[in-house]
């Protein structure tokens, strides 16, 4: 148990400030009772191994509060305080009392993993159910029955599985003797990590006897976090608040003016960190390319992100434990479920989008040692980002309507599979908009799917305005973060509602700049040449969307080979490192619609020569053959920019530019974000092949034509266009374009 209760004891000796409690009115004291805090402390010392260990400053309340008073309880305490120790503790001393086992609603897989484990090692009984482990309920019903569980661990989402709901739940209820929920700001729309399925505790805890015990838990809350927290759980909570500051990060901001030079620099300084750590990167792309360049410099690095398989992703996490690698390069899909007392140091390319997740992040480093170093490395980009995530998962008013509207004229459950051609959202964005409105209790999931319950539904505008501006000034606070000359620990503490925050003496506004600075010419001059790496594939769509005859238009299943594209390629994403930048500043709101700029068109003509090296000694275009004509998509937005790219292309090439497709007035608009039977909706008969360009495309009959554009997302631009022009006879249609979105 050392990695997760004992770090929380390990690292007593460096704790020494007092712990806040607020109750609305006095909080209680401990009982009196000498019997439970001797009982308790025994528990913890089998539990960690150590004789000599000792309650930090609140955790023997929190315990009384739970087994002595029965009391519903908040604690918000710092990573690696000990809120495992509490709950482990109160769970053994009520079984003994003879209370049933302790329920668990836990966020993440790996949180679950590493709470198993350390279970286990402590000599606590614990079985999981999730999505992940497929653990049969007989399983866990025979455990129960045979009283051999101490905890049971689920996940949020198993409160919105009808069957687990209406069939399993009432039992595991009946039988509970504390209610853990882990990771509580995840219930509250004002906290960084908001999960729609954890605002079902609140009706879990309607269902609970009321001498039942709730424990709630979070380390990254602010005042008005854990307000919205309290709301949930109901009246007579008792909050436990302790300091927040940490005695063993020493915290730095290091500006650089780009990404090829904040690469640059952790090709430099990476080994020269202490231990393993983190370099966390706010997109799935940037995390890849930043793991890619690393790895290719000879740095032993993974990436980790949303799109990591589950075995990889264990297996990356072992070995980070392990020190076997150097660092983990991740997205935010590395957080709270990971445990590494001795992580060594935090790295941030780009800045999150608010103190509290940035907290939050930096707070898996230096749990069970005295010293770690974290360092923020911010970006221009970070505000577009921010900006993108803030409004992700706010309910569109209109989306929400049409979502409502179609379950009530089914009359009926409809899944989400049938549901999504019939609502213009992507299936991550319907499943999360379900969410909301199950929230709400406008719909429910049942068996067969989703249905409306008749309960009337207004947007809430007021409320989100207000979430939006508290959003918005959390990234202000995060950019103060990044300026102020003052404490950073005191600040970030602070911000997050600290009474205790003071200055830490440690970081690098402190005790000076702890942190190289200097940006080697020469890797420099190699970073941004990997940034450079051109050439994103472009997959070529295989299957039409189902549901395309509910929108008109009779095409199902496979699309036939002969009217597939070939593989394309795009210059990069827009989220990437490299030519992202320039990208996202072409493809700006407001930006001018101009001719390609010239780095960009070399840099296009590089990707061309490239992808025809593909896979030598044929090259990618064996089989294929060159393309013997350029054609462009006739854009609406940016004419300019994707002809004046068109004909580069062919000028440099030695190819004919054939002209561009014709834009009907058959497309429809408004289309753009929705899901993909929508997105092909859209553009089915949005292009027509005129009869100048009917009679160019003659002379490239059955030979490869190159198809330019300027953004891809859903590829059925592409797809709609290329199959025009493989009707008109052409062998091989190619897709080339400047950017391809996510």
């Amino acid at each position: 148990m050392a990695g997760n209760i004992s770090g929380n004891v390990h690292s007593a000796e460096y704790v020494t400030e007092r712990d806040v409690a607020h109750d609305g009115a006095a909080a209680l004291p401990p009982s009196g009772a000498g019997g439970l805090r001797a009982d308790a402390l025994a528990i913890l010392r089998a539990l960690v191994g150590r004789e000599d260990a000792a309650f930090h400053p609140g955790q023997f309340e929190a315990i009384d509060a739970l087994v002595e008073h029965r009391r519903r309880t908040l604690v918000v305490q710092r990573t690696g305080w000990g809120k495992s120790a509490v709950y482990f503790v109160a769970s053994l001393l009520l079984r003994a009392r003879g209370a049933g086992p302790t329920l668990i609603v836990s966020p993440l897989l790996a949180l679950m993993r590493d709470q198993v484990a350390a279970a286990a090692r402590a000599g606590v009984r614990a079985v999981a159910i999730n999505s992940a482990n497929r653990l049969e309920w007989d399983e866990v019903h025979a455990a129960l029955e045979a009283d051999s569980a101490d905890v049971v661990l689920i996940s949020p989402e198993r409160l919105t599985n009808p069957g687990f709901r209406e069939q399993h739940l009432p039992e595991l209820l009946a039988r509970t003797g504390l209610l853990v929920v882990d990771e509580a700001h995840c219930i509250s729309d004002w906290g960084h990590d908001f999960r729609p399925d954890y605002r079902r505790i609140a009706a879990l805890l309607d269902e609970l006897p009321a001498t039942v015990p709730v424990l709630a838990t979070t380390a990254t809350a602010n005042a008005r976090v854990v307000h919205d927290i309290e709301e949930q759980l109901g009246a007579g909570v008792l909050t436990l608040r302790g300091p927040l500051g940490r005695e063993s990060l020493r915290l730095g901001v290091l500006r650089l003016p780009d990404a090829g030079h904040r690469l640059a620099w952790l090709l430099a300084h990476l080994e020269g960190l202490p231990g393993s750590g983190i370099i966390y990167t706010l997109t799935v792309s940037a995390a890849e390319d930043t793991a890619r360049i690393l790895s290719d410099a000879g740095h032993s690095v993974l990436a980790y992100t949303g799109k990591t398989d589950t075995e990889d992703r264990e297996r990356a996490e072992q070995l980070l434990k392990d020190n076997a690698v150097k660092a983990l390069v991740a997205t935010s899909a590395l957080g709270m479920g990971f445990d590494k007392p001795d992580l060594g140091f935090v790295i941030h390319l780009g800045a999150p989008s608010s103190p509290v997740a940035y907290y939050q992040q930096v707070g898996r480093a230096g749990r069970g040692s005295a010293n770690a170093d974290v360092l923020l490395l911010p970006g221009p980009e970070d505000r577009d980002i921010w900006r993108y995530f803030a409004t992700a998962s706010m309910p569109d008013e209109a989306k929400a309507q049409a979502v409502i509207a179609v379950l009530v004229e089914a009359g009926r459950p409809l899944s989400t599979v049938a549901l999504e051609p019939l609502v213009e959202l992507r299936r991550t964005q319907l499943d999360l908009l379900l969410k909301v409105l199950a929230v709400d209790g406008v719909v429910e999931r049942v068996a067969g799917g989703w249905q409306a319950t008749g309960l009337p539904w207004e947007y809430d505008a007021d409320r989100y305005a207000r979430i939006s501006e508290a959003r918005i000034a959390e990234q202000d606070s995060m950019l103060v973060y990044e300026e102020t000359a003052g404490c950073r620990m005191e600040y970030i503490t602070s911000v997050l509602d600290d009474e205790t925050a003071a200055p830490c003496g440690r970081c690098d506004n402190c005790a000076g700049r702890w942190f190289p600075d200097d940006v080697d010419p020469s890797l420099l001059d190699s970073a941004g040449a990997r940034l450079r790496h051109a050439g994103i594939p472009v997959e070529p769509r295989a299957q039409w969307p189902s549901g395309m005859d509910k929108l008109g238009i009779s095409v199902k299943g496979r699309i036939p080979a002969e009217e597939q594209l070939a593989e394309g390629r795009a210059l990069a994403r827009l989220t990437d490192l490299g030519y992202g930048g320039p990208l996202r500043e072409l493809f700006a709101a407001g930006a001018p619609d101009t001719e390609v700029p010239a780095a960009l068109a070399t840099a296009c003509v590089e990707l061309l020569a490239a992808w025809a090296r593909d896979d030598s000694p044929g090259g990618a275009w064996s089989g294929i053959g060159r393309p013997a004509a350029v054609v462009s998509i006739p854009s609406a937005t940016r004419p300019r920019l994707v002809e004046s790219l068109a004909r580069g292309i062919a000028q440099v090439g030695r190819l004919p530019y054939l002209g561009a497709l014709e834009r009907t007035e058959a497309a429809r608009s408004g289309q753009g974000g929705g899901n993909s039977a929508f997105r092909l909706a859209g553009v089915w008969e949005a292009f027509d092949v005129g009869p100048d360009l009917s009679d160019a495309l003659a002379g490239a009959t059955g030979r490869p034509v190159l198809l330019v554009d300027d953004l891809v997302d859903s590829r059925w631009t592409l797809t709609v266009a290329g199959r025009l022009l493989k009707r008109q006879g052409a062998a091989a249609v190619l897709p080339l374009v400047l950017a391809r979105a996510g």
